[in-house]
């Protein structure tokens, strides 16, 4: 048995490692539609940034109140040739991080760290699964973008309705389904779950990226699993829930 009040107890052996620290510089930002804005940042160190499609970048914005507060969003793009990585902005409210968004000009800077998450593409599954809303685009339109040609991927994309559809780029064999709330309110409902539960399962080994609000997450998940799914063919995460500020949730219960 360890002895928790002395090193190498439980807790410290599976502490993570603290993440890398970052200074990025506002290069520029415009809206590439009504309710999204993208921040295009880089560093004097953006050759040491190294990540995969889907993981995300705490970003310690301005508050009104005085002091930063920290907020997790994905990265959009990641351009080497440049020395740039993008971030898409949900425009939903007046809230600290798209009030930034707005706000932010040329030269610009905001402390970052990461990245961090495991919602990346498992190149070994025979085919592919997406489900978020409209905080999870981002993340969503580049992993779709990094999958080799030809795989085999369905992604299921809440909005309110069709204004909140974009363009997806993406060379696999993808079928994207739109499903709109047509009104009612973003949040816990069984929209998603409904959509998963008719979903024709495909044969072979597939894998799970379920996003969005932490508790249709977790019902989606549990869909999954019910149908057959293995838990490590679901990678799922909470990127936000009514009255959390900031942060994401580990699904995995």
């Amino acid at each position: 048995m360890m002895d928790d009040n002395k090193p190498g107890t439980r807790e410290q052996v599976h502490q993570r490692p603290p993440l890398r620290s970052w200074s990025f510089r506002v290069v520029d930002s415009y809206n590439v539609d009504p309710d999204m804005r993208r921040v295009v940042l880089t560093a004097d160190d953006i050759a040491a940034f190294a990540y995969k499609p889907g993981q995300a970048i705490i970003m310690m914005v301005p508050l009104p109140e005085g002091g930063t507060g920290r907020r997790d969003y994905t990265i959009r793009n990641l351009d080497r040739a440049a020395g740039t990585i993008s971030v898409d902005f949900y425009l939903h409210g007046d809230t600290p991080a798209p009030a930034w968004a707005r706000q932010a000009k040329t030269g610009d800077t905001i402390e970052v760290k990461g990245p961090r998450g495991g919602t990346v593409l498992h190149s070994d599954a025979d085919w592919h699964l997406l489900t978020g809303d409209e905080t999870c685009i981002p993340a969503i339109a580049h992993i779709l973008e990094g999958m080799p040609q030809g795989t085999r991927a369905f992604a299921f994309i809440e909005t309110n309705d069709k204004r909140g559809e974009i363009a997806l780029q993406t060379k696999a064999d993808a079928v994207v389904r739109w499903i709109h709330r047509n009104g009612a309110p973003a949040g816990p409902s069984e929209l998603m779950n409904g959509v998963i539960q008719d979903f024709l399962l495909p044969s072979g080994k597939g894998h799970a990226y379920i996003i969005g609000e932490t508790s249709n997450v977790r019902r989606q998940r549990h869909t999954l699993i019910a149908r057959g799914l293995s838990r490590d063919q679901i990678s799922a995460e909470g990127y936000w829930r009514p009255g959390r500020v900031g942060g994401h949730d580990h699904v995995n219960d």
